[in-house]
């Protein structure tokens, strides 16, 4: 049937379009909600597709909250990775300031990251701590390029304990900014910052 006069042809989505489309309701779904609490049938609602259109890109729960997952941990380890140059200091602030952004733009996909770790299906669990690892080793061998840093984290395996710590705070800060925390972005960054080399600096 034709579109109606003056209304806008409905375009197909591609393959891709389309898988992104449902992942993006799934953050939404996932960050509101527990994992035990979701229904797969609501994305297909919410989306406007059918059920056997979503079972054919994710043939159930647990593969589509892992590809949830997976698509925010690319995402964020694209953000966070330092730009060259610059001190360990001024690129490390800088990502980390790419990544505030990132966690204001893409709230639901933080959330629903986060929620992870607490459900019970260890596939999913291994794409979080996957992804967590890889941040970790990115702020590691930030450090590690400075002279500044170089000398502190050589034999103090400590100190990987340290940023992986600093993690989980920077985590728990930006959950409760999310909630609507009086701190603008600019004072988050300089508190996660802070709470980074206070750690690292005898």
């Amino acid at each position: 049937m034709a579109a109606r006069q003056g209304e806008r042809p409905r375009r197909r989505l591609s393959t891709e379009e389309r898988r992104e489309q449902l992942l993006a309701v799934g953050a939404r779904l996932f960050s509101e909600s527990s994992y035990d609490d979701v229904w797969i049938e609501q994305v297909a609602e919410i989306a406007g597709v059918s059920r056997g259109l979503l079972y054919h890109y994710f043939p159930n729960k647990r593969v589509f909250f892992a590809a949830v997952v997976e698509r925010e941990s690319e995402r964020m380890l694209r953000i966070m990775t330092p730009a060259p140059g610059g001190s360990a200091r001024e690129r490390l602030a800088n990502g980390l300031d790419a990544f505030l952004a990132y966690v204001e733009e893409h709230a639901h996909g933080f959330r629903a990251f986060h929620r992870a770790d607490a459900t019970g299906d260890q596939a999913v669990r291994k794409v979080y701590q996957r992804a967590l690892a890889a941040q970790e080793a990115q702020i590691l061998a930030a450090l590690a390029s400075d002279e500044e840093f170089a000398a502190a984290l050589d034999g103090r395996p400590e100190m990987r304990l340290a940023v992986r710590g600093w993690l989980s705070f920077t985590t728990a800060v930006c959950l409760e900014w999310l909630r609507g925390s009086e701190l603008s972005r600019h004072q988050v960054r300089d508190l996660c910052t802070r709470a980074l080399f206070g750690v690292l600096v005898p």
